[in-house]
């Protein structure tokens, strides 16, 4: 016993020095692994690894925007040391393996992951300092001043500036141009407008802005041939603390520069090719000269987004609406417009300009076809086809006329997941066809009012008037079929880019329904479902405005607001209750015999993007987004619920992505296991509360990544005693949120993405959830 003892002994202690001579060797091959990557021991003889730089603004008070300037001032340092982490500077190791090698793997990383130390040779402090002077001088700091000093330690430098700015200069008088000439007064003109303002302190950007605000102030009165540099600004800064700012044009102003010009001849080419050379007569139309023909489109269609007028002053923001207009036809690929002097006289002794419209068409007609194999959470699987037939110029007014058209066939070739057995819910075949077209007018087709001009004279964007035609038809064989009839009439247009509205006066729908006998004891059971699936009347209009920020490419901070109200059957009940008379709480009005529904809707959507990097390229930000949706059954549908087709649903790529489209709800309701409805029914709501908030980052080229979390369900607004706990509750309906969160990729190669999201439920609208597996899901395009 004891010479076991003694040998466990020996191995302790034998096992404990070379564990400890491991660990002596460890440490030292960590350090010198340290020390390559800390990059120290690359630097040459003699010189020093420059670290970067602190700037030190120093003044007896705050100043004025001192945050920006100190902002400024440190972006004006040169140049930018090598990137570190936690003190070591891997990519100084990287270079090293490529020095002296023109191939091989130290080439390859040299090039795809190093970078050269930068020394302290390379900082030039007296350049600067310059910059620094010159900027505090841009920015009214006339008398301020910049040193340097370089600390040193070991093989490392760092120079820190100090900055003394002295007093900041305010501007004390603005003088605009005084002479008796046409030029200097159209410049008096613009003086309500000036961003100089007496008290404001003097700057040179604020000088520069205004210069451009002048420009394009006077471009809008006719100066086509002014140029901003021909605007300069005397300061006198001889005063104490005050500057005093003169305005004045250039001595060496061509003469065209100065004098305001009207257009003459105003011709229109509708297709323009770099290639044409025919001469051909052109249509004259209200004064304009029309090419090549009609016969594509008429003249008085195009002369519509034109706001160029013969005989009319030039006016640069008309120049620029017209090219918006008639780029938001979506008939033209190019449009251009050139301006010349022109050669014909003026009885007034005016200058004249003659502009030349050149569009260049896109194709007019086409077909676009998709064929997808569509595979649901019942077990629905089967092909579907759907195609589109687009026509730029139905009517010869650049009329758009879409024809989409749907079909697919569906077999449940396995019992769904929730469902126990297979028996009864396979075999089951299910149809779809549909067809409907759209007539996009770019006009807004309404009288003349005296609050509205429906040519939106003002907007950059041209308006449309919406015409729609549709029927649907799907069949579950064996069980029903449903004939969907839809009719639209409304408006939309835009005041700014960022803002559009949408009125819908008509948005009116017929749903036919045909129940087999199988079917028919179903409904009976279930009163809720039989509302969905009888033949009623939609008869709605609708109000939608969007404010988009997401244009505004540059903005790091954007907003998305869409709100919409809808109301459905008000007018058709209001003429029933006076031709028919008062119902009882159990009667519905009808028409021809069929009950329509009443309700009103109200959704309301809020997303906000923000990007990490101040790079407007990078695609690293965080996005949440917000929607909420109220449906009110009342009236003729008192005590009910929203028609189906209003109804709200949740889950699927682009919700809760945690959980199957329309997987969700209503409140804690849980659907039995071996109800067969469910193969028929989708789980849906009058109210809708959903919040999702994703981390998106850029990975490679081309490639995305993204983190997320999505919460939310839908609720009804009346008790159904069939979905218990469906009702919404004050109370409640916080626990009853379903969650899932996920990561997800992205392949955006800008105008088409590709996007992966795999999700985990981690809360189900019931609790715990049954089914803990996650689900990927395939999609096209961003959720949100």
């Amino acid at each position: 016993m004891k010479k076991i003892s003694l040998f466990a002994h020996l191995t302790h202690s034998a096992s404990s020095v070379a564990a400890s001579a491991g660990g002596r060797w460890a440490a030292v091959l960590s350090l010198l692994f340290f020390a390559s990557c800390s990059g120290l021991k690359y630097i040459p003889e003699g010189q020093k690894l420059y670290t970067g730089s602190k700037v030190t603004i120093e003044a007896p008070d705050k100043l004025r925007n001192q945050d920006a300037l100190q902002t400024e001032l440190e972006a004006l340092v040169r140049p930018q040391p090598n990137s570190s982490i936690l003190g070591l500077r891997p990519k100084i190791y990287f270079w090293h393996l490529g020095v002296g090698k023109s191939k091989g793997i130290g080439h390859f990383l040299a090039g795809k992951l190093g970078q050269a130390p930068v020394l302290l040779s390379d900082a030039q402090p007296a350049n600067t300092r310059g910059l620094m002077v010159n900027r505090l001088q841009n920015r009214g700091y006339f008398h301020g001043s910049a040193s340097s000093e370089t600390q040193t330690k070991d093989n490392t430098a760092q120079i820190n500036y100090t900055v003394r700015p002295g007093q900041q200069y305010t501007m004390q008088e603005i003088h605009f141009p005084d002479r008796d000439t046409l030029i200097d007064a159209a410049i008096r003109n613009t003086a309500p407008q000036t961003l100089l303002k007496v008290g404001d302190p003097y700057d040179l950007d604020v000088l520069t802005n205004e210069r451009t605000r002048v420009d394009q102030a006077l471009k809008n009165q006719g100066y086509y041939y002014f140029n901003p540099t021909y605007l300069l600004f005397q300061v006198d800064s001889t005063l104490n603390g005050k500057v005093n700012v003169y305005y004045k044009v250039k001595a060496e102003t061509p003469a065209r520069s100065t004098r305001p010009y009207w257009l003459k001849t105003i011709s229109l080419n509708t297709n323009y090719v770099l290639t044409d050379t025919v001469k051909r007569e052109p249509i004259r139309y209200q004064k304009y000269l029309y090419y090549p023909d009609e016969s594509m489109f008429r003249a008085k269609a195009i002369t519509r987004a034109v706001f160029l007028f013969p005989d009319s002053l030039f006016r640069q923001h008309r120049r620029d609406q017209t090219l918006s207009r008639l780029m938001s036809l979506n008939t033209f690929r190019y449009v251009e417009i050139k301006f010349a002097p022109s050669t014909a006289g003026d009885s007034a002794g005016r200058a004249r300009l003659d502009a030349s419209v050149l569009m260049t068409q896109l194709k007019k007609k086409s077909l676009r076809a998709e064929l997808q194999l569509v595979s649901k959470s019942n077990g629905f699987v089967g092909p579907g086809l759907t195609a589109q037939f687009r026509n730029r110029s139905a009517f010869r007014g650049a009329e758009q006329l879409l024809v989409n058209a749907v079909a697919s066939y569906e077999t449940q070739t396995k019992a769904p997941s929730n469902v126990e057995g297979t028996r009864g819910t396979t075999g089951l075949l299910s149809t779809e066809f549909g067809l409907d077209g759209q007539v996009l007018v770019p006009r807004i087709i309404a009288p003349h009012l005296p609050f509205l001009n429906p040519n939106l004279i003002n907007s950059d964007f041209q308006p449309r008037t919406t015409f729609g035609l549709g029927v649907r038809y799907v069949t579950r064989t064996g069980y029903f079929s449903t004939t969907s009839y839809s009719a639209s009439y409304g408006y939309s247009w835009k005041t700014k880019i960022t803002n559009e509205q949408q009125l819908k006066l008509i948005d009116a729908s017929y749903n036919s329904v045909s129940t087999d006998t199988a079917f028919n004891r179903v409904l009976i059971a279930r009163p809720f479902l039989k509302q969905a699936y009888t033949s009623q009347f939609i008869l709605a209009s609708s109000y939608r405005y969007t404010y988009n920020q997401q244009v505004l490419e540059q903005r790091r901070q954007q907003i998305f607001f869409q709100g919409m109200a809808e109301v459905s059957g008000n007018v058709a009940n209001a003429i029933s209750s006076a031709v028919v008379g008062k119902k009882t709480p159990t009667e519905y009005y009808t028409i021809a015999g069929q009950r329509f529904a009443q309700y009103a809707k109200f959704d309301l959507e809020l997303r906000e993007y923000y990007r990490i990097s101040p790079k407007a390229t990078s695609g690293n930000r965080i996005v949440g987004r917000l929607q909420i949706g109220v449906g009110l059954p009342y009236g003729n549908s008192a005590g009910g619920t929203l028609p189906y087709l209003r109804q709200y649903g949740i889950g699927g790529p682009n919700s809760v992505r945690a959980f199957a489209a329309r997987q969700l709800g209503p409140g804690s309701y849980k659907p039995l296991a071996t109800d067969i409805i469910n193969n028929y029914y989708d789980q849906v709501g009058d109210l809708r509360l959903e919040g999702n908030l994703e981390y998106r980052q850029d990975l490679f080229p081309y490639v995305k990544g993204a983190v997320f979390i999505d919460a939310g369900n839908v609720w009804l607004v009346n008790n159904d005693p069939q979905r218990p706990g469906g009702q919404f509750q004050a109370s409640t309906f916080l626990n009853q949120l379903a969650v899932g969160a996920g990561a997800g990729l992205r392949i955006d190669v800008q105008f088409f993405v590709i996007r992966f999201d795999y999700a985990y439920p981690l809360r189900a609208n019931y609790g715990t959830p049954d089914d803990t597996s996650g689900r990927l899901n395939l999609a096209i395009g961003y959720p949100f």
